[in-house]
């Protein structure tokens, strides 16, 4: 039984100090920020300059 993945990737960049990404929920439009180096990692929401989360609209299909 397939399952549609709740996560996408929408943007994705390494360099030598690591991996960051972002990524949407695409049942709430909430965007999240991932930062990984070496044996660590760590996710947060990504905060616009007022502290709000940032949300993608989100389309239903």
């Amino acid at each position: 039984m397939a399952k549609d993945n709740r996560f996408e990737k929408v943007y994705s960049q390494s360099s030598f100090s690591g991996s960051t990404q972002i990524l949407v929920d695409k049942e709430t439009g909430v965007n999240y920020i991932y930062h990984s180096s070496g044996y660590g990692g760590g996710l947060s929401p990504l905060l616009d300059r007022e502290g709000k989360p940032v949300i993608t609209a989100v389309i239903n299909k």
